[in-house]
């Protein structure tokens, strides 16, 4: 018994020291897309004048991974996303501080400080510029995703509301 408590003592141990330091629990992207990280999407996005998708997922997120298997893996919203933007992941468990071009920080450790990231999923809709058009927490389902690609690049967030948007827009 008493070496089941030291084994059972340190794998406690392990498990919290992997959950905390820094850099070493990933997120997991969805498969099949060109996603990079924030700062090498916010130069593309500047050179090619292309709006971008950012999100901020973790590992183990249940909604993150229900998102991934059922929303990006819709053909549509695949085609349309990989058109319309340069796609941006955020780890939000990675322990890096993310900056904007203007030195701005993103997140703070675990969450979105600037962007107001409370939780994972997490997306954002942004100007090539960086600046946020619209944000989108939780689960998203794949219709959803294509509501607010046209949306956003139908312009129709520099005239009307979201909510008024998807009330008009069926």
């Amino acid at each position: 018994m008493h070496n089941f408590r030291r084994l059972w003592w340190f794998t406690l141990v392990g498990l919290s020291l992997v959950a905390i330091v820094p850099g070493t629990v990933m997120a997991d992207p969805p498969e099949g897309w060109a996603f990079q990280p924030l700062d090498k999407a916010l130069q593309q996005a500047a050179r090619e004048n292309r709006r971008i998708f950012l999100y901020f997922g973790r590992h183990g997120c249940p909604s993150c991974e229900k998102t991934n298997r059922e929303s990006f893996t819709d053909p549509r919203v695949i085609e349309a996303y990989n058109a319309n933007y340069v796609l941006a992941y955020a780890d939000s468990e990675g322990g890096k501080r993310l900056r904007m071009n203007s030195g701005e920080r993103i997140t703070e450790m675990a969450l979105g400080s600037r962007l107001q990231v409370y939780g994972t999923p997490f997306f954002y809709f942004m100007e090539p510029n960086g600046k946020p058009i619209m944000r989108a927490p939780g689960y998203q389902r794949a219709d959803e995703f294509l509501a607010y690609d046209r949306f956003v690049n139908g312009e129709h967030y520099k005239t009307t509301t979201l909510a008024e948007f998807l009330e008009s827009d069926t």
